[in-house]
Order: structure tokens, then sequence, then C-alpha cells
């Protein structure tokens, strides 16, 4: 073992082998939990490929790791919550640091090259290859939850200014957000079943739309409970809306790997500036009618 690479180097290759082994042992867990053959061979190569890397480094360090079990537990609980492409993806790039560590074993060590490429490249083509069903179902979640922010920040803004109390407010967003959500549901069964798909069942789609659209709805019109200035829960409102659009948007950017910013940016154009128009709306209707309630 070259005596440099110990001192210098020793606490980042330790490193890496413990992400390695957690990594293998992470993905040989999910392979047994698998219905899907084509999804657990993909696991059982992966696993595979991340005990080589390990095998590597222990040739490095002659030390042995086992897997830190919290760690272990914590992603395959993220792919049972949100789905394998977000949970994987994000266990894939927390490696991102380790790429320029490799690059600097090339020389020394020639299988180092082979394994940079697999963690750069192949690991993420093999999971993109995942028959991961939670994904299939983001576009009804986008569906539920872009109508919900768009009309429900709409309609609460316009009609903050025309009434005086908050609570009143609150209450006619939850009755407009739940009848919303079902007329939602209802649309996106109907369309499931217009567009059939082995992949889709119309009914879980159908729930998918509904739920997130009255999940975003609970998220816009909580404020208006709360406080009884209406300025207050407006503020709350837009500040609770802007970070459902971040939340989201960072769960598809990661599992689709698409531009964070720009769908940010898109989704909140569009959002807040209906909810400005309405809000202008609102306050020409307490002007000229002088409406208070």
């Amino acid at each position: 073992m070259d005596t440099a690479f110990d001192t210098q180097n020793l606490k980042k290759a330790l490193r890496q082998q413990q992400n390695e082994i957690n990594d293998h042992t992470i993905y040989k867990v999910l392979a047994t939990y698998q219905d899907d053959e084509n999804n657990k061979k993909i696991f059982e190569k992966i696993a595979r490929e991340e005990k080589a890397h390990y095998d590597f480094w222990v040739k490095i360090t002659n030390k042995e790791i086992k897997a830190q079990r919290f760690v272990v537990l914590w992603f395959i609980v993220l792919v049972k919550v949100f789905g394998t492409s977000f949970a994987l993806k994000s266990l894939e790039k927390r490696e991102a640091g380790a790429e320029e560590f490799y690059k600097e074993l090339f020389e020394i060590y020639p299988e180092s090259k082979k394994i940079y490429k697999q963690e750069t490249e192949h690991e993420f083509e093999l999971i993109d290859m995942l028959n991961d069903k939670k994904l299939l179902y983001a576009g009804a979640i986008v569906l539920g939850m872009n109508d919900a922010l768009v009309e429900l920040t709409g309609t609460l803004s316009g009609i903050a200014l025309a009434f005086d109390k908050s609570l009143v407010v609150g209450l006619t967003g939850l009755i407009m957000g739940i009848a919303a959500s079902l007329s939602m549901a209802g649309s996106a069964y109907l369309e499931a079943k217009e567009n059939p798909s082995e992949d889709i069942n119309p009914l879980i789609y159908s729930l998918y739309t509904g739920v997130s659209y009255i999940l975003t709805t609970a998220i816009l019109v909580v404020p208006f409970f709360i406080f009884d200035s209406m300025i207050e829960s407006l503020i709350m409102m837009f500040i609770g809306a802007f970070i459902a659009i971040l939340s989201y948007n960072f769960y598809i950017s990661v599992a689709k790997d698409l531009s964070f910013t720009k769908r940010v940016l898109q989704m909140s154009a569009i959002t807040f500036g209906v909810a400005i128009i309405s809000f202008m709306i609102g306050y020409l209707v307490k002007y000229y009618f002088g409406l208070e309630i």
C-alpha cells in the first residue's frame, strides 16, 4: 500500500468504502422485495457492482466495514414512500463528490477507471430502466396539485379583499377545494379509462389526483383559520404555495433528471400570476360594490 495515500487519503477511502457497502446492502435488500423480474435483475446487477467497488477499497484500506443499518433503512423507506427513481437517484448523486477522488487513482489503480465509469454513467442508465410505478402516477399528482395551486390561490386572493373575515375566506376555499378535488378525481378516472395503459390503474390514478388536490387545498386554506389578519393569511398562503411548488419540483427534478429552477419558475409564474390578477379583481369588486362580509 502507498504510504502517501494512507496518510493523506485514508479517511476519503474509508468514507467511500462505507458508501459502497451501504449501497450494496440497499440494492441487495430491495432485490428481495421485487415482484417485477426486470427490476429484480437490475437491483441484483447493481448490488454486484457495488460489492466489487467495496472489494476494490478493501484492497487499499485493508479493512472490512459493515453496512450502516440506519442508512440502509432510510433509503428503503424512501423507495417505499417516494418510489425507486427518486430514492435511488438521490442515493447515487450523493456519491458525486467521489468522482474526483476516483480520477486521482487512475494511474495508481487502473481498476478505478472502470468503477468511475460505472458510478457516473452505467448505474444511472440501469436505474432509468426500472419500472417505477410511483413515477408513472406523477402526472396525476401534477394534475391535482397544479390545478389546486392555480385555482385556489386565485380564488382565495380574489375573495380575500371582497370579504373582511379570514375565516369566511378559509371556509369558502375549503368547501370549493373539497368539491373540486372530487370533480378532479372523477375527471382523472375517466381520462385514464379513455387512454388505457397496462401500467396505470384508473382508480389509483384518480386517487392520486384527488388526494394531491385536497392536500394542496389544506396547505392553502390553513392560514385563514389561524390568522385573523387577512394580510397575514394571504402571505402565509403564498409561502405555503411556494413551499409546495419547491417540494414537488425537487422530487420530480431528481426522479426524472429535469431542470429544477426552470420548472419552479414556470409553475410559480402561472400560480402567482393568476393570484395577482384575481387579487386585483377582488379589489375592484370591493371598491365599486363595497362588498363586506
